[in-house]
């Protein structure tokens, strides 16, 4: 009688499946690797802080409270950027400056934001006719020049900060209008639009709750890189003259008036220009940690 042997055992580890992660949480964790990025969106909380809280912050005074008999001083241990011909302190006006032209941007850029992916985003789902029409109606704005557009609404209508803000909303939401129209017409095919439309969804539902938020990378990537543009475009209005007016003041009214007196106080030019360069800077530095970022081809693995 033989004794047979039993074959060995193999024991099978159990193999740790790493839990699975969203684009989000991807491109979170490739944008904290950025250190641009990170640097960028730290100057800018820290700018936009600093602007939101000027009244109450110790070391920003009101300009309009300052000692009008001091005049113009270069830059000191009391004042660190100096004063103006009237005394006020060039740090406070350079920050209520800041407060401005941060508003003018954002607020132009949200203006822009709803125009630009509601009319992009209709044309894109509806197709056909309907996007023939509107897409050449934003062929023909584009033949514009855009910036005597706003010229001319701040000519014909009041110059208050209203209308600044409404003015350079409505020329800045033609290029935010081709990019979601781009993405809505990739994305109405699939699956999920699909479903939706065979549960009853209205045409707005599908547009406004299937489809816009999936356009959401390439928009937010866009948003960073217009609010530069409108802080930018109020700048060279303000240096005209025809964009922020007194008592209020932004960076770009402060770099006019401070271009008066290069020759004699040229820290009246300096300090304004050298936050508003800055701050150009680091958004287009988040702009393009975030488009790196949100890259649906480059989802590799990060620790």
């Amino acid at each position: 009688m033989s004794i047979g042997l039993s074959p060995p055992v193999t024991v099978v580890q159990p193999v740790a499946l790493r839990p699975s992660r969203s684009l989000w949480s991807d491109a979170w964790r490739r944008l904290r690797r950025n250190r641009a990025a990170v640097i960028a969106g730290l100057f800018l909380v820290v700018m936009c802080t600093i602007a939101a809280l000027a009244p109450w912050l110790p070391l920003v005074q009101d300009p309009a409270l300052q000692n009008l008999r001091l005049g113009a001083t270069p830059p000191s241990l009391l004042h660190g950027f100096g004063t103006d011909d009237l005394g006020r302190d060039t740090f406070a006006r350079v920050m209520y400056g800041g407060r401005i032209s941060m508003l003018v941007g954002l607020i132009g850029t949200f203006v822009s934001l709803v125009i630009g992916v509601s009319w992009g985003a209709v044309a894109g789902y509806f197709g056909g006719k309907i996007d023939e029409a509107m897409m050449r109606f934003v062929d023909v704005l584009y033949s514009l020049p855009y910036i005597f557009l706003v010229i001319l609404l701040l000519v014909f209508f009041e110059r208050s900060l209203l209308m600044l803000f409404v003015a350079l909303g409505l020329v800045q939401w033609l290029t935010m209008a081709r990019i979601v129209r781009g993405q809505v017409m990739s994305l109405k095919g699939q699956t999920f639009v699909e479903a939706a439309r065979a549960l009853g969804a209205s045409d707005a539902a599908i547009i406004f709750r299937h489809l816009v938020p999936n356009t959401l990378g390439p928009v937010i990537v866009y948003t960073t890189l217009t609010v530069p543009a409108v802080i930018l475009q109020e700048a060279f209005l303000s240096f005209l003259g025809l964009g922020v007016q007194p008592p209020d003041a932004s960076w770009g009214t402060l770099v006019s008036d401070g271009a008066r007196v290069l020759a004699i106080f040229p820290w009246l030019v300096v300090f304004p220009g050298l936050a508003l360069s800055l701050t150009l800077l680091a958004f287009n530095f988040l702009g393009d940690g975030l488009r790196d970022a949100l890259d649906p081809q480059d989802r590799r693995d990060v620790a």
